[in-house]
């Protein structure tokens, strides 16, 4: 699974941050910056934060 984070379409909500910490921070504009790939413990949280974001800027390649 790869994560794919569109900075361009992002408007800082913060969803992503909140469902899934431990892959997702913000910089200090509020734009999403991924930290990591999910692993096996990760993945449901991944999809959570996809599902959340109200603009559509994260997105998971899985394969």
């Amino acid at each position: 699974m790869r994560i794919n984070a569109d900075a361009d379409r992002c408007v800082g909500a913060g969803q992503c941050v909140l469902a899934a910490p431990d892959l997702f921070d913000q910089d200090d504009d509020g734009t999403v910056t991924v930290l990591t790939e999910p692993g096996a413990a990760t993945k449901d949280a991944a999809r959570e934060a996809v599902h959340l974001c109200p603009s559509g800027a994260i997105t998971l390649e899985e394969g």
